[in-house]
């Protein structure tokens, strides 16, 4: 196409238009790094892993085990089984434990077979089977009253098709143990498995197991989602959790004991994620796992309280006797017990457990109490273990002192960009830190691009203080997309697909990107720019049961928006939450189940300015009621919490927790509450007093961190740009001479900052490398919005 010839006004017009084309992309930023004055040496056990058996990451997960109830110890009832009778038979199955298999696996299944019949068992929302794989199916097995067999193993696809079959005979009167191979002839991740049996008589079942024979190094775990995070490079593997280490009661705790040796002798236990957790995944195979991952085991055990209950401190001497047997089982000599123990299970040689985590999330009066416990008699058997002591409920024990203190962060994307100087100015003399459990959680819908650039520009704060930050670990790690008992998660699965979120990139660009000492570095950037917020209104309650009534919301000109009167019942309420118990009575909306995080949204996401109005009552529980606003997404956790943190503080949560004020609300008593939404704050009142005034707190567009990797020389910077648009920043990499006119740079980021990955999708948002041009030690660089950016300079020979 040939261009006209210009008129004067176009020629202004585009001389005006390259002006504010360069005024955009002008150097905004600068990012000076000093490579002749390396500072302190960072951590090499920085970043590593934290595994939890949540989300279902064990069972119909990590550990490919087929069969679900496989031991008939998750109910009363056959859980998870089909009795099948295609021609009308009289057949039946019910739990039985008159003769057990063991004393720890006191069920079984009875079939009182007459006619044909099939058990059907799904597995965790289908069984993957993959065409020409082979599989393993083990049973424990009796008969009696005339039948003796045989039982036929077939394994079905969904609409039915035969995949395998396999035959057991010789079933007898006593318990006896049966094995038999299987190949897929087609690939299904939704097949089954059917044991179909013929005749009469009775039949007893335990211990029901399909497995595939290709496991990870052989050792029996799910091989991609182990290659997922052999390929996070972890410095450490902290397990076995989290809550589950506590339980929510001490009857079910985490006991290492119980989860060693046979599978069949170990006791299944009810998970405080709501499900039975079996123990494939028990104590010796964690330490096997990081073993393999060339990762430090740091194992967290229980102090002796759980989350309601503790155990008296003159019975405290069977838990600090656990502490010790579990680091002989770990470390001690073929010719101790825990370590004979540990050979006769497959592991002669040690594994070398350096680092123990005395209790999860405890704190106050009790933890301090126990705390010196187990320090003292660790310390005096194997003074150069590791120990790592709670910081929770505002403090941790100072005395003993502790060589690692645990600090968790669960928060907004914001949040987390505001911390990321929070190491800049701690004690170098105290303790080490260990950022045992971080990741955002709210507002990033199920692991968006957004909450990955929150972590990210965090993270370059825990590198920059690498000295005092010696380990670092997001979570969770897993979760079954059948399954989701946690927000967000770093690595999401089905029965045959996986995908990390964002933040999986993040975390392995951090890890694949190390430096052995930081260098000072110097951002100068303005602030990111304030995106508007908008998103509609509710009501909830945590761990507490509440009424709402009378709720009213005004624009700023006074023309009402929303009312409700719940004459209609919870018409136009979108309600939400786990075992949430919605009613409506007497106009009031209530909700009684003492759960938590439930809640009642209604009106239109677009709103941005408003005033909401309600009344509030609570009815009983440990904490008040939430005042939800600004809420764009279901999961969203914009909300004024009254009463919260046990009913002790009223706060704004809003990009973090803003203006905490101790106070408490009272049981029965209604209150009077108005939230003032405007672009530029808001403001909440309580009975007609205001109780806080909170404004938008921006965040700085330009994060960084940058270090030198002794092998080579490299210096590798890291840049987070939080900005919504690209940033154009200068860089100085002052002292560093024989500069190549390449670099290498790795960037993570995306169209939109709502992007996610999906089993569908799972590459949407992942890192891109590229070179870039390097003109010398100073040049300008454009980092993309909502982007991590990994550069790496390497010295010309």
């Amino acid at each position: 196409m040939k261009m006209c010839r210009q008129h004067p006004l176009f020629r202004v017009s585009l001389a005006v238009l390259l002006f504010a084309s360069a005024a955009i992309l002008a150097p905004a930023a600068s990012i000076t790094v000093d490579t002749a004055k390396p500072g302190a040496k960072i951590s090499p056990l920085l970043w590593g892993i934290f595994f939890e058996d949540i989300n279902h990451s064990t069972d119909g997960g990590i550990c490919p085990e087929f069969v679900r109830n496989r031991s008939f110890e998750d109910a009363e009832n056959p859980a998870s089984w089909k009795l099948n009778q295609p021609d009308g038979g009289k057949s039946e199955m019910m739990i039985d434990s008159n003769r057990p298999l063991n004393p720890f696996n006191r069920r079984s299944l009875r079939v009182t077979l007459d006619g044909s019949a099939s058990l059907v068992n799904e597995g965790f929302w289908g069984m993957a089977m993959q065409q020409g794989k082979g599989y393993t199916f083990r049973c424990a097995a009796r008969a009696d009253d005339g039948f003796k067999g045989p039982l036929q193993i077939v394994l079905r696809s969904k609409q039915g098709a035969e995949l395998a079959r396999a035959s057991i005979e010789g079933l007898g009167e006593n318990w006896k143990p049966f094995t038999a191979d299987l190949t897929a002839a087609d690939t299904d991740p939704k097949a089954s498995l059917a044991i179909e049996l013929q005749g009469k008589g009775r039949l007893w079942l335990d211990m029901v197991s399909v497995m595939p024979k290709e496991t990870w190094k052989g050792h029996g775990l799910r091989p991609d989602l182990c290659e997922m995070i052999a390929a996070l490079k972890p410095s450490f593997l902290r397990f076995p959790g989290g809550c589950w280490v506590e339980g929510d009661d001490m009857a079910h705790m985490y006991h290492w004991k119980k989860t060693i040796g046979d599978i069949a002798h170990r006791e299944p236990l009810w998970n405080i994620w709501q499900y039975w957790a079996t123990h494939g995944l028990g104590y010796h195979e964690y330490l096997q796992l990081s073993e393999h991952l060339g990762a430090e085991p740091l194992f967290c055990i229980n102090v002796g309280m759980s989350h309601r209950e503790n155990v008296p401190l003159d019975q405290m001497g069977q838990w600090v006797q656990d502490a010790l047997d579990a680091i002989e089982y770990a470390n001690g000599p073929v010719d101790s017990v825990w370590g004979g123990l540990r050979a006769k299970n497959g592991h002669p040689a040690p594994f070398n457990l350096k680092y123990l985590e005395i209790g999860n999330e405890n704190g106050g009066p009790a933890y301090a109490e126990r705390w010196p416990l187990f320090h003292k008699a660790i310390k005096a058997k194997y003074p150069k273990m590791q120990l790592i002591v709670n910081h929770w409920a505002g403090g941790y024990p100072k005395q003993p002192a502790a060589e690692f203190v645990d600090e968790h962060y669960y928060s907004d994307p914001e949040f987390f960009m505001r911390e990321a100087g929070k190491y800049d100015s701690y004690d170098r003399k105290g303790p080490k830190i260990f950022v045992g459990e971080y990741a955002v959680t709210q507002n990033a819908g199920l692991g968006n691009l957004r909450g990955a650039i929150g972590e990210a520009a965090f993270m370059t704060g825990l590198e920059r203080n690498g000295d005092i930050v010696a380990m670092a670990a997001y979570a969770p790690l897993f979760c079954n997309a059948n399954h989701k008992r946690w927000p967000i998660n770093l690595i999401n699965f089905d029965s045959s697909r996986a995908f990390g979120i964002p933040s999986y990139y993040v975390q392995k660009l951090f890890s694949e990107h190390r430096g052995d000492v930081v260098l000072p570095t110097t951002v100068d950037t303005p602030m990111a720019e304030a995106s508007a917020k908008g998103g509609a209104i509710g009501v909830g309650t945590w761990n507490t049961a509440a009424e709402f009534k009378d709720l009213k919301v005004t624009a700023p000109d006074g023309k009402v928006l929303f009312t409700s009167d719940f004459s209609q019942g919870s018409a136009g309420w979108k309600l939400l939450g786990d075992g949430a118990q919605w009613s409506t009575q007497d106009g009031a909306l209530r909700q009684t189940a003492e759960r938590e995080f439930i809640r009642a949204v209604a009106g239109d996401r677009s709103w941005t300015e408003y005033t909401f109005e309600l009344k509030a009552r609570k009815i009983s529980g440990r904490e008040g009621f939430l005042i939800l606003f600004h809420n764009a997404k279901d999961d969203d956790r914009v909300w004024w919490n009254l009463g919260g943190w046990n009913n002790t503080q009223h706060a704004v949560e809003m990009g973090g927790t803003l203006d905490p004020k101790n106070a408490a609300i009272e049981t029965g008593r209604w209150y009077d509450i108005k939230v003032v939404v405007r672009s530029d704050g808001v403001k909440c009142f309580l009975d007609g007093k205001l109780i806080h005034d909170v404004k938008p707190q921006r965040v700085k567009a330009l994060y960084a961190s940058a270090s030198r990797a002794k092998a080579g020389g490299e210096v590798i910077l890291k840049v987070v740009n939080t900005s919504g648009s690209p940033l154009v920043a200068d860089l100085n990499l002052k002292g560093l001479k024989r500069l190549p006119a390449q670099a290498e740079a790795i960037v993570l980021t995306s169209g939109k900052p709502e992007d996610e990955n999906t089993l569908g999708e799972p590459t949407k948002v992942v890192p891109k490398t590229e070179m870039i041009q390097v003109s010398g030690a100073k040049f300008s660089h454009t980092f993309p919005g909502n982007s991590l950016t990994v550069l790496r300079f390497k010295r010309s020979k």
